[in-house]
């Protein structure tokens, strides 16, 4: 995806989609902006945005988009939008330690029972280390 352009209209804008850093670190990474921009643009700041951003381009930031940052109403919007009914599945996080960068990371393997036993562990740990000593 080409680079958004860095004009004072588009840093306005997001300065107000990604309010948490600044905007031209905002604009920086084109794909990861356009994920903010389909859950907080509004329809004006949509417009500007569009003037710069190709169908194309949108199609591959929705490809690429990374995980947890689209909500699933706008996930379902912007898919169905540019013809994508149902709308694949959002992107998910995933936890663990890939072997290489090109292999999925594996899955942490949380269940009931470790949860259990980890709760155990550390409640043990607590009163070893600052539960009443020496009180009979």
């Amino acid at each position: 995806m080409k680079g958004i352009p860095v004009t004072p209209l588009t840093l306005e804008v997001a300065r107000r989609i990604i309010w948490f850093e600044s905007p031209e670190q905002a604009l920086v990474d084109p794909i990861r902006f356009m994920a903010y921009a389909m859950t907080y643009a509004r329809h004006e700041d949509m417009q500007l945005i569009r003037c710069y951003v190709s169908d194309d381009d949108f199609r591959e930031a929705l490809d690429h988009v990374p995980a947890g940052i689209v909500d699933p109403r706008s996930w379902a919007y912007w898919n169905s939008k540019f013809g994508r009914y149902p709308a694949p599945p959002l992107p998910v996080r995933r936890f663990g330690i890939a072997a290489d960068p090109g292999e999925p990371a594996r899955q942490l393997e949380s269940t009931a029972l470790d949860l259990a036993e980890l709760r155990r562990r550390a409640c043990e740990d607590w009163n070893d280390k600052y539960g009443p000593k020496g009180k009979s």
